[in-house]
């Protein structure tokens, strides 16, 4: 049986030292939280290694369920269900922050829009392997998928996350894309969508200042420019060591977010050049092979599945260190499987999983 075959051992050991760097990390990170509160100073380090030991369970659930699983329409339409529902229902939750992105539940936050992610590239994948040989019908090949990301897109902008909602979009593009859809086509959407996103980011007053401090953020280094300023700062006095680990000055109060969306500014500040390559390393490795994984797989359902997974991982990844960098305008996306918090943790845990199994049964194949 293809489960009693060894999976991808550098995928999993470049999971697990992520999420590994995670607990230490969150604890680092969240220092000036324990100042401000000694009685709480194990809290965040309590919640994230609660929530990487339930990561680790999801993990090892999905490696012994059989992927192909997923393209049956009893569980397509429950995680597509699933995810609508919390989207409209995180709506009408308490605002967190100005945002309406978590629910909260048993004292703990979900984010429906992680979840969202992972039913849209299910529901992408499973449509995409059934019209594959009619892909470049767009009506009948893509409709059903237009139809599902637009309606995610419409409930995830109004959180406001415009970060996610990009993300998702792009995320069945990279598997439309693997499927083998014309260029033309690729290139007429980017032509079509790439002007409503500016015109997005710049009617949204919040996301208008993002992009001018993303251009200087010297200019108002005090206010909209301070998060990239910061960040800024926490990189560069890391030089190649770094201060040491737990002996960052950025967390205290300068870096907003340092145990969240500014972890990886942590790490550099911390750990310096050699600790924040060793995570692009890391991120490296995962990506390629989850694309590995995507060559081999038995069948088109897991290629497309396991390029999407992929993608979701590496271009979450890649856009959290590009803000960190200053390469990016800010945008509220965690990196995946290092930043605090479960909802991200939790599906990247479980995507990890997936391709996990699909290298068995690719091994099964060879």
């Amino acid at each position: 049986m293809a489960r009693t075959l060894k999976s991808d051992k550098i995928l999993f050991v470049a999971t697990l030292l992520l999420a590994g760097a995670s607990i230490v990390m969150v604890y680092s990170a969240s220092a000036a939280q324990a100042l401000d509160n000694p009685q709480q100073q194990y809290k965040f380090l309590m919640k994230q290694a609660m929530w990487a030991a339930l990561g680790l369970g999801i993990l090892g659930l999905a490696v012994r369920f059989d992927y192909r699983n997923f393209r049956q329409p009893v569980v397509i339409w429950t995680m597509l269900g699933l995810a609508t529902i919390g989207l409209v229902a995180v709506l009408f939750a308490p605002a967190v922050k100005g945002s309406h992105r978590w629910l909260g539940f048993a004292g703990f936050g979900v984010q429906p829009s992680e979840f969202a992610k992972l039913a849209i590239v299910v529901f992408t994948a499973a449509v995409l392997e059934r019209r594959m040989s009619r892909i470049n019908d767009v009506a009948y090949s893509l409709a059903p998928i237009a139809v599902a990301v637009i309606g995610m897109v419409a409930l995830i902008l109004p959180e406001p996350d415009f970060g996610s909602a990009m993300s998702l979009v792009a995320i069945a593009a990279v598997v439309i894309f693997a499927a083998g859809l014309a260029y033309r086509y690729l290139l007429g959407a980017a032509l079509a969508i790439l002007p409503l996103a500016a015109l997005l980011l710049w009617i949204v007053p919040y996301q208008r200042e993002r992009v001018l401090a993303f251009l200087d953020p010297w200019k108002d280094p005090q206010n909209t420019g301070f998060q990239l300023v910061q960040s800024t700062i926490a990189v560069g006095t890391g030089g190649v060591f770094g201060r040491g680990l737990a002996a960052g000055v950025q967390k205290l109060h300068y870096l907003p977010e340092p145990h969240n969306d500014f972890i990886y500014a942590v790490i550099a500040e911390e750990l310096g050049l050699v600790g924040a390559t060793a995570v692009l390393v890391c991120f490296a490795l995962i990506t390629w092979r989850g694309l590995r994984v995507a060559v081999r797989a038995p069948d088109a359902f897991g290629a497309l599945l396991a390029t999407g997974l992929t993608a979701m991982i590496a271009m979450q990844a890649f856009v959290n260190i590009s803000v960190v960098l200053g390469l990016m305008p800010t945008k509220g996306i965690a990196l995946p499987l290092v930043s605090a918090g479960g909802s991200s943790l939790l599906v990247n845990m479980l995507a990890i999983g997936v391709l996990l199994n699909i290298s068995q049964h690719a091994s099964a194949e060879a």
